[in-house]
């Protein structure tokens, strides 16, 4: 993805950077800890292949998240926050989440929030 030469406030350009359906959820996910696309791809339900790496591109590509790939065979892969800016930008994504949880509370949506173990029984 190409950052444009104007933006209006910092928080469009951190928007451009994280937006869409899948960005913050992979960020979220790397939160546990370093995993494998195929990993990470079994805990986000709904995203494909071809999507997850699409966006663990554009995140490599603006140092949110970082890839190792290990010497052998079969080929290993694993990906991680980086130290400085994925791991800043969790504490947003974290903001955001326990808003949606309150959100979805709210609504009467506790037994979507406890079939997905975001909540306790």
């Amino acid at each position: 993805m190409k950052i444009r030469s104007e933006y209006t406030c910092p928080l469009e350009l951190i928007h451009d950077l994280i937006k869409g359906k899948w960005k913050p959820i992979i960020l979220w996910q790397l939160r546990l800890g370093n995993t494998s696309p195929s990993n990470l791809e079994k805990d986000i339900q709904g995203i494909t292949q071809k999507m997850l790496l699409e966006q663990l591109k554009e995140l490599m590509e603006f140092e949110f998240v970082g890839k190792k790939v290990y010497d052998g065979y079969p080929l290993r892969v694993e990906y991680f926050l980086t130290e400085n800016k994925g791991k800043q930008i969790l504490k947003a994504v974290k903001i955001m989440q326990e808003f949606g949880k309150d959100f979805m509370l709210e609504k009467g949506m506790q037994d979507m929030l406890k079939k997905k173990g975001v909540i306790l029984e």
